[in-house]
């Protein structure tokens, strides 16, 4: 486990809750006694509360086969309906939903009843296409209105949808187009990002090659003209949206789903190298995504401008820019590009433009900002804000304090959010209301929801000191399964302690309060600029190219990204002297980003003669991140060669 806690130690800096913030703060004291008071019924309120049920549950819980459980099963609801149409019939069909922006600066404002007309035709064009509740629909989109109108679209007739973030490459969209067996892609022909267009079709063309992977699940192309950049046509499969749309039906009628009907599946890194397809079904992670937005944020739709600056192809992007704003009917902000396109204030002059009031971004973005300087922020008018969150990965005090006093202009509380694609919504947080908040702490579990800190035994820790991040009971947004898998969803994440104890993967400390500090990843899974990467995945891609023998990576601390790719490589014999090491690295790197995609391309390659093993082959990836971040090696005994050590150095 990371042992990097001592710096919190000397982190004594408190900011409590204005007077008037709390006055009229959305989460209360009574929220919290009325968890504490009965779990399952508070659970219960905030479905009924959150959700419009077409048919109302009875059965709160099922966890009679743990850890497969069941919430609000016997209740019905359409997830697209609760996200649209209820808007626009409680007379608020006029709001703003979607303040859109993209990158070279054409903007387009959809109402909910704009939007609810939009997802309308959508999901006409989905059916017509011979799209039915269950099919998988792969989504490989920029950050556009159309992405968002396209993951409710397929919810809204029962589909499944699995976003790929866009910057994913041909073999991580046929990984997943395998794994989920996807029926239909949607894809555009290129997006901006950093004022140039960037080409999606062509991974998708590639990734669909009969020629290079064999034939395919996917029947249908369709391509949402946005960059306008030339590509491939294959007449048989692709069409355009936009031809499609015209072609479709104005008027659909959402059909009920049980509670339990999947929504979507979203992979993330797995430590085998193969991505786990994380599963979410619709009521109970509903709930969850409405529940902890309303509260977290503390979300006043008739009057709050809020922002995730997060793509749909992570969780963030689901949960809190789909699913959780839109159930809530919140007004929100979307932006196409990248926070320095044109210049390094693009962000903040969105937030002067749109007023924005409430903004969650990630702890890489804002240590960004801190290094360009806060004369950039300083010449905007930033003071419509009146919260900002962080996501990702913990952030370090001194960013946090930067982020609310040069960002929130000394008096926005900051909530430090911890969750993962896996439990589909906020777990630990400050409510901004309620909690005197400590720069660089997680916190406090939301109401209804039961974390502990453990030793490997799954015994308590006491106050002031680290061990494992547990989920001791069920949540309603909890993931349900690994798609296709469910002994790797056991194995991987509640075999630790016991079938009815989820294992997060993380290191985490209780202060002398109880509050929690997180410590970061205890497996070899990365947490690079807020996006977590597999070790092995990384490895098998580096392996993969003629130069490679054998490959370790390891991620090595960033004060931009968090974590940074380091590669340990040794290359074959035959190809040693075929090029130069800074040849070598640079194929590597190039290689990498091909194989998974730019976000996985390893800031340094090494290339060393030999890995340091223990006598059974282990690599010890422990004396890498030693080199990774300049330290001095440490325990070398249970080496096989003891000597191999002195060779690598960076």
């Amino acid at each position: 486990m990371p042992d990097n806690i001592d710096h919190l130690l000397t982190e004594t800096r408190r900011f409590s809750p204005s007077a008037e913030f709390a006055r009229s703060a959305v989460a209360t004291e009574d929220l919290v006694a009325r968890a504490k008071q009965d779990r399952l019924e508070f659970w219960a309120e905030q479905a009924r509360e959150s959700v419009s049920w077409s048919k109302p549950f009875t059965r709160i819980l099922d966890w009679t086969n743990p850890p497969f459980a069941k919430w609000f099963d016997d209740g019905t609801l359409n997830v697209a309906y609760n996200c649209l149409d209820r808007h626009v019939e409680a007379g608020n069909g006029a709001r703003v939903a979607i303040h859109w922006e993209g990158e070279p600066g054409d903007t387009r404002t959809l109402t909910y009843a704009e939007l609810t007309a939009e997802v309308k035709k959508a999901a006409n064009m989905l059916l017509a296409l011979g799209v039915v509740a269950g099919d998988r629909v792969i989504i490989y989109l920029p950050l556009i209105p159309e992405a968002v109108i396209a993951m409710l679209a397929v919810a809204r007739i029962g589909a499944v949808h699995s976003v790929v973030f866009g910057g994913f490459s041909a073999e991580s969209i046929r990984a997943r187009v395998d794994d989920a067996q996807a029926k239909v892609v949607i894809t555009a022909d290129g997006g901006w990002r950093r004022g140039a267009v960037s080409a999606l079709k062509p991974a998708v063309d590639e990734a669909l090659d009969e020629t290079l992977h064999g034939s395919s699940s996917v029947e249908k192309v369709v391509v949402v003209k946005r960059g306008g950049n030339d590509i491939d046509w294959n007449d048989s499969r692709d069409a355009w949206w936009h031809d499609l749309l015209a072609e479709a039906g104005d008027e659909h009628e959402p059909q009920a789903f049980e509670a339990e009907h999947p929504l979507f599946i979203l992979y993330t890194s797995g430590t085998t190298g193969k991505p786990k397809g994380i599963l979410h079904t619709s009521g109970g992670y509903l709930t969850g995504a409405a529940y902890s937005h309303k509260n977290v944020f503390d979300l006043h739709p008739e009057t709050d401008v809020y922002w995730s600056t997060a793509d749909v192809g992570w969780i963030t992007g689901h949960t809190y820019v789909v699913y959780g704003p839109l159930a809530n009917g919140a007004t929100q902000v979307l932006y196409e590009g990248t926070p320095d396109s044109p210049e390094p204030g693009r962000w903040w002059d969105i937030i002067e433009k749109y007023g924005v009031t409430l903004f969650y971004a990630a702890p890489t973005a804002i240590r960004g900002f801190m290094k360009a300087g806060r004369q950039i922020p300083a010449t905007r008018d930033l003071s419509s804000l009146r919260l900002l969150g962080s996501v990702g990965e913990p952030i370090n005090p001194e960013a946090w304090v930067w982020y609310r006093d040069v960002i929130g202009g000394g008096k926005t509380p900051v909530v430090d959010t911890w969750w993962q694609t896996e439990t589909g919504s906020i777990m630990i947080s400050a409510l901004p209301g309620l909690t005197t908040l400590k720069p660089g702490a997680a916190q406090v579990p939301l109401p209804g929801v039961a974390i502990d800190v453990v030793d490997d035994a799954g015994v308590p820790v006491g106050h002031g000191e680290g061990g494992l991040l547990v989920i001791t009971e069920p949540w309603p947004s909890m993931l349900r399964g690994i798609w296709g898998d469910p002994d790797r969803y056991v194995e991987t994440y509640w075999s630790k302690f016991g079938p009815t104890v989820y294992f997060a993967g993380d290191g985490a400390r209780k202060d002398e309060d109880g509050d929690i500090w997180l410590l970061g990843r205890v497996d070899d899974v990365m947490n690079v600029s807020g996006h977590r990467l597999s070790t092995a995945e990384i490895e098998s891609a580096l392996v993969s190219h003629p130069l490679v023998a054998e490959a370790a990576v390891v991620g090595a601390s960033d004060e931009t990204t968090g974590q940074a790719v380091v590669a340990f490589v040794i290359l074959r014999t035959s190809q040693a002297g075929s090029m130069s090491p800074e040849e070598a690295a640079s194929a590597l790197r190039g290689h990498v980003a091909h194989e998974i995609g730019s976000i996985a391309k390893p800031k340094t390659v090494m290339i060393v003669q030999e890995l340091p093993k223990t006598r059974s082959g282990k690599i010890m990836r422990r004396l890498l991140r030693d080199v990774a971040e300049g330290r001095e090696i440490g325990d070398t005994t249970t080496l096989a060669d003891t000597s191999v050590m002195n060779a690598i150095r960076i």
